[in-house]
């Protein structure tokens, strides 16, 4: 009843990283992206909007990634934080700690790291219930 309803992923791809370039710098991006190049620095989605980022077998970030949606099947070496949901392919290696919500891994993938499960609520964001009191009749 409370919970934030995940967003959808985004079926679209907004922009292209191709094969052969390398980014170096920070990215800052919406909707969706893809990379099959290699960028040296942290890609981070705008935050409260839905995001996707896909890395294809050439793909290579070095950096951290902070997205809503993360499909991999290239090469991190950073820390990831996936808010929603996190597909690790066959080809996909990782090194650095992962943050995920959702988790789907495929046989063949490495973490060289930590899974850190994390809830879709804040700890910050409970509510303290308070049981009702009665006046005695009278």
């Amino acid at each position: 009843m409370f919970r934030k309803q995940p967003s959808k992923p985004q079926n679209r791809i907004d922009s292209l990283i191709g094969v052969g370039t390398r980014i170096e710098g920070n990215i800052n991006f919406s909707g969706g992206l893809r990379v099959d190049g290699e960028v040296i620095g942290n890609v981070t989605a705008v935050s409260d909007e839905p995001s996707t980022l896909v890395l294809s077998e050439k793909a290579r970030i070095e950096g951290e990634i902070s997205v809503s949606h993360l499909v991999v099947n290239g090469e991190i070496s950073g820390p990831v934080y996936v808010a929603e949901f996190l597909e690790l392919q066959s080809r996909s290696r990782v090194k650095g700690d992962v943050h995920y919500n959702n988790l789907e891994m495929h046989l063949g993938a490495v973490v060289e790291g930590h899974l850190v499960h994390r809830s879709g609520e804040s700890e910050s964001k409970t509510v303290e219930l308070k049981l009702a009191t009665s006046k005695p009749a009278g």
